[in-house]
């Protein structure tokens, strides 16, 4: 697929980054596109692209169009804003890795087909690292030919790549997977916090946890960082929020109660008001009224965890771009 021009839109530290691995890889990544124009024009000059100031320029210019975005509210402006990715987009591929409520990726499919593009949803468990190296784990939504006419392309950014099923549906398990890593977080934090005003090694008991009933990914990869108070930002508070209302979203279409939930900080749900207030969808915004009925804050109780013993990150997002990116 090199013979395929690349165009990015959302350049922060994991969209810029998959653009420098893929060029490293001998793409031709020839449009990119940020809010903030300094970092495209910084990116641009680095891997020798173009920085554009339209979107719909990046269309112009490019074959494949991954994007890289914040929420809900942020692809609806890209997409359907003034100037937007849909112009002029007959016969272009849209490839997008936010994490956002799944009826967004189902209008956007439907939407690309009547202009005769094609769009994915490939949403990402990874972190940084693995954006610079090409070494995401994938789960891809969307019709299944779409997906292996650009399976090269993705295997080229991936060490594990799933295809999931439909438009939506990889967002759903993504959203899912993000709420138990959540959980995880949070007992993990909670743990050590316990165990270090008991005064008991904690090098020890992560030893222990391992080879448990306690053991789970993020004590491989947050531990240490949690015992050494690590405090740089990977992932988000706002953004561990917004996927958990995403997830509980998801279960009160399904008439489901989360009572494990319901031990954690009950307070205002302000995790779901966010993310209502960042949908566009009906659809969406009506599964999340519907979820705030299970009053859970998750920013709260990621904050008392932080406070507790996790690293303190900074409420940094992974992408440069707040409203629009």
């Amino acid at each position: 697929m090199k013979n395929k021009t690349i165009g990015f839109v959302g350049l922060g530290r994991m969209g810029g980054n998959m653009a420098r691995c893929l060029n490293d890889k001998g793409y031709n990544v020839s449009a990119l596109f940020d809010i903030n124009d300094s970092i495209a024009a910084e990116l641009a000059a680095e891997i020798g692209s173009t920085a554009y100031g339209k979107l719909a320029d990046v269309t112009a210019n490019a074959d494949i169009i991954l994007t890289v975005v914040t929420n809900d509210k942020a692809m609806d402006a890209i997409f359907f804003g003034e100037d937007n990715l849909f112009s002029g987009a007959e016969g272009r591929t849209f490839i997008n890795c936010a994490t956002l409520t799944p009826a967004v990726h189902t209008q956007l499919e439907a939407s690309a087909a009547k202009l005769g593009a094609t769009c994915l949803e490939a949403c990402m468990a990874s972190s940084i690292p693995q954006a610079r190296n090409g070494e995401l784990f994938l789960m891809i939504g969307g019709q299944e030919a779409d997906f292996n006419a650009n399976k090269p392309l993705l295997d080229e950014l991936s060490k594990a790549l799933h295809y999931v099923g439909a438009a939506g549906k990889a967002s759903e398990v993504k959203a899912l997977v993000n709420m138990v890593m959540n959980i995880n977080t949070a007992a993990l934090a909670e743990g050590l916090g316990i165990g270090d005003a008991l005064g008991i090694d904690l090098k020890m008991l992560c030893d222990i946890f391992s080879q448990t009933g306690a053991n789970s990914r993020v004590l491989e990869t947050d531990a240490e960082d949690m015992i050494i108070r690590d405090h740089d930002c990977y992932f988000s508070a706002s953004h561990a929020a917004k996927d958990s209302g995403i997830a509980l979203g998801l279960a009160a279409t399904q008439a489901l109660t989360l009572h494990s939930h319901k031990r954690r900080l009950i307070n205002t749900p302000s995790s779901l008001r966010w993310a209502k207030a960042n949908s566009t969808n009906p659809a969406s915004q009506n599964s999340l009224s519907k979820a705030a009925t299970l009053n859970l804050n998750w920013r709260a109780m990621l904050r008392h965890c932080h406070r507790t013993f996790a690293r303190k990150r900074r409420s940094v997002s992974l992408h440069s771009q707040p409203s629009v990116l």
